[in-house]
């Protein structure tokens, strides 16, 4: 991987932010749904602490990397797919995971298994681009 090849590093990217979306998908949510409601506003409250800068930490370099993609390879294929779904996850943590997650903080114990289904189906459609991300940046490799 050289310095002037911005597919491989959206590739390297790509990858971790895809498997920390399986990891928030498979495990992190789950261990949120065993949480007992006596002490759901504490876990919460840590959960929201610790994933906030790993959130930051993917994504600033996923849009940083992805603009010099587009720069450098504006008509690949790879890149728009690459852009298509870091978009798609970008936008679903924006407009639909973090509103859960503010209403989760605040929520009764009756609405909270609904909220964390929407959260559960938001978190694949963010698994989904991040996928596709990955996908886009391999197919710029190859």
């Amino acid at each position: 991987m050289s310095l002037p090849d911005p597919a491989a590093w959206l590739g390297v990217v790509a990858a971790a932010h895809l498997g920390f979306q399986v990891t928030v998908d498979r495990v992190v949510y789950p261990a949120l749904r065993d949480v007992e409601h006596g002490v759901w506003q504490a876990a919460h409250q840590r959960h929201a602490r610790r994933i906030a800068p790993l959130v930051g930490l993917l994504y600033v370099p996923l849009v940083l990397v992805l603009a010099w993609t587009a720069a450098v390879e504006p008509r690949a294929a790879g890149t728009w797919l690459a852009a298509i779904g870091a978009s798609l996850s970008v936008v679903t943590t924006a407009a639909l995971a973090a509103p859960l997650h503010a209403r989760l903080a605040r929520a009764p114990l009756t609405e909270r298994p609904r909220l964390l289904d929407d959260l559960a189906r938001a978190d694949r459609v963010r698994t989904l681009g991040a996928a596709a991300c990955l996908l886009g940046a391999v197919l710029l490799l190859t």
